[in-house]
């Protein structure tokens, strides 16, 4: 069933999914939704008072028109800003101080975030949901004075959702805190340093939780890496026994940590 579906048959019930991005949004925020789709977050969120103002911005037609509809069916027309173009450039310097950008990969989504320029001035909140490369989205936020306050996993149609949710913070601030956040011993001494690159791919505060459904998804990526690394050692190409020789070191250090995170889970309950 799609999130559109659900929303017509169940007034503003959303998908898990859509739920958990819901309750990241601060009360009262003044808040954009990024590849909005049918603006069905942000009317929720409008709808039930949690944030006074939203823009709901895709760069595809369809759905802006959607949004559209969705939006004055809903009688929110006053609250909720529906428009059409590409990432951030919707928004006007200073005119929201929480951005959603969601259903996208983490290179992309960076790319958004970076041609955003004036308009992330103002933005205290950002809650990102990338498909892929979320390392690099991580990655993104130190470099910019963000610090990540959650990370969530959502399991939902046979697919895992990471959440993410960070918070601005004044440079020597931000470097102290992701100092901690990303701590290379917090696993120590069954793992006495994790290398940062991997740190920002598991995600710093996932690695220090208890969820389940972090073991299932890298369970799940441990299996991907080794039918790739199958493939590479079928190969006569010598660069393809090099890259060999990388994913074996790397699918080793993964099974170590998930390991380790697992006896730590067992040792907290």
């Amino acid at each position: 069933m799609t999130d559109t579906k659900r929303y017509e048959e169940a007034d503003v019930k959303l998908s898990d999914r859509l739920s958990a991005l819901a309750e990241c949004v601060p009360e009262g925020a003044r808040f954009a939704d990024i590849g909005t789709d049918h603006a069905l977050l942000p009317v929720h969120l409008a709808r039930s008072g949690k944030v006074p103002f939203a823009v709901a911005g895709d760069v595809h037609k369809g759905p802006v028109e959607a949004a559209r509809r969705q939006v004055a069916a809903a009688g929110l027309t006053g609250k909720v800003s529906v428009r059409h173009g590409d990432g951030l450039t919707v928004l006007e310097p200073g005119e929201v101080d929480a951005v959603c950008i969601a259903g996208m990969g983490g290179s992309l989504m960076v790319r958004l975030l970076e041609a955003a320029g004036a308009r992330l001035d103002a933005v205290h909140t950002l809650i990102l949901s990338p498909h892929v490369a979320e390392d690099q989205v991580r990655r993104w936020l130190i470099e910019r004075s963000y610090v990540l306050d959650r990370e969530r996993l959502v399991e939902e149609d046979g697919e895992t959702y990471t959440i993410l949710r960070a918070v601005r913070a004044g440079k020597e601030e931000a470097d102290r805190r992701n100092a901690e956040l990303y701590d290379s011993g917090l696993l120590a001494p069954c793992v006495p340093a994790i290398a940062r690159p991997l740190l920002e791919l598991m995600g710093p505060l996932l690695l220090r939780g208890a969820d389940g459904a972090f073991g299932r998804k890298w369970e799940a990526e441990i299996a991907k890496r080794e039918h790739i690394l199958g493939q590479l050692r079928r190969s006569t190409a010598e660069e393809a026994a090099r890259k060999a020789s990388e994913w074996e070191e790397t699918i080793r250090t993964l099974k170590e940590v998930l390991a380790c995170w697992r006896a730590e889970r067992r040792s907290s309950n």
